[in-house]
């Protein structure tokens, strides 16, 4: 294989367009090792200025390494986290968090430097594997791009979305003054970022109040694809039934794969509570991560055309014919949490309604109609 055909030579040159004498951090684990090291020679080859970094593989609520930290807090221009699970949390920010100048709070650097400052271009990647990363980089990224802007451009001025899947998913998500976000593949601009494999079109609802009727997302959602846990991801063998009402989740039923889930986010409130007690986070913060573990933080579309569902978040959230929903943490700021749970829909029904009365039908049984 040529080497501007790899999926190193991609994600350096066609993904994040490295220039040279710019310089670039990739944080890696002992079971990444061998896709980091082609990251590094593909950077060096473009003329760049790399430094690779190993830290043991993190859980969902694992720290990172404080070496870890104290390279990105020297702003590399790019910072690539190609990890067999996450990077870690930030516990300094968690507890003292960094602050824009427009008020913004960022409890850890990495989202700090990336959408607070906007200095830094970024690629992560929790879960890759060298499987994935052969067969799904290497896509027409020209066409994702129109993809995500044909479809990003179908929630403008949206006030909600329904969801309706054959499983039995049935929820309101309401959407104004939410701006739908792209992972589409071009992190070439400061401020820029998202996963490899890219592909997929994104939006946090509006946030909830468990003491009003009729605020945040409403109904039910049936999980039959994969799903995140607290110990990693899994295909579902037998759904998930999550029933939401007023932005946050109040029970979670089915079988072995619900108990992980729901053992998933009471760990999370917990933790939460805990943390702030022993001046982990900030005073009052810790009754706000805890409620936020049962929030839904995201709806997402999959549109790279080489993801399928294997067990394996990063990629399933991908591939075509799915939508996701997370629970937890959002990526509009507003609702903090420990955890972002992302879980598979298969075969939605997507409408997307505006404030004249109006709508499209964004999927339909899975086909996507843009």
């Amino acid at each position: 294989m040529k080497k501007e055909n790899t999926p190193a030579y991609t994600v350096i040159n066609t993904v994040c367009k490295l220039k040279k004498s710019e310089k670039i951090i990739i944080v890696a684990n002992p079971e990444t090792a061998d896709m980091a090291q082609d990251l590094y020679a593909a950077s060096l080859e473009c003329g760049a200025e790399p430094t690779l970094l190993f830290q043991p593989a993190k859980k969902a609520m694992d720290a990172a390494e404080p070496a870890v930290i104290n390279a990105l807090k020297s702003e590399p221009d790019v910072f690539l986290s190609i990890s067999f699970m996450k990077l870690g949390k930030d516990p300094e920010a968690a507890a003292n968090p960094y602050t824009t100048d427009d008020g913004q709070k960022f409890d850890h650097i990495f989202d700090y430097l990336l959408n607070g400052k906007k200095t830094m271009r970024a690629v992560w990647t929790p879960g890759l594997t060298q499987n994935m990363f052969d067969r799904t980089v290497n896509i027409d990224y020209a066409l994702l791009a129109e993809r995500c802007n044909q479809l990003g451009k179908k929630f403008e001025n949206a006030v909600s979305a329904t969801v309706t899947s054959p499983a039995g998913t049935n929820l309101t998500v309401p959407l104004e003054n939410r701006k739908a976000l792209f992972d589409n593949g071009d992190f070439s601009k400061p401020g820029s970022g998202g996963n490899i494999p890219a592909g997929e079109v994104f939006i946090s609802p509006v946030v909830g109040n468990p003491l009003q009727d009729g605020t945040g997302c409403n109904g039910t959602i049936v999980y039959d694809g994969s799903m995140t846990f607290g110990d990693g991801d899994s295909i579902i063998s037998t759904p998930i039934n999550v029933t939401v009402k007023n932005g946050f989740v109040t029970s979670v039923k089915g079988k072995q794969e619900a108990k992980r889930l729901l053992n998933t986010i009471q760990e999370a409130e917990n933790k939460a509570v805990k943390m702030e007690k022993e001046g982990k986070l900030p005073k009052g913060q810790g009754e706000i991560y805890k409620r936020n573990a049962r929030n839904i933080g995201e709806l997402g579309i999959g549109l790279n055309p080489s993801a399928i569902i294997s067990g394996n978040m990063l990629e399933d959230e991908k591939a075509f014919k799915t939508c996701h929903f997370a629970i937890g943490q959002n990526y509009d700021g507003d609702a903090p949490s420990l955890i972002h749970l992302d879980g598979v829909v298969k075969n939605p029904t997507i409408v997307i309604h505006y404030k004249d009365g109006s709508s499209f039908t964004a999927l339909e049984n899975g086909e996507l109609k843009i």
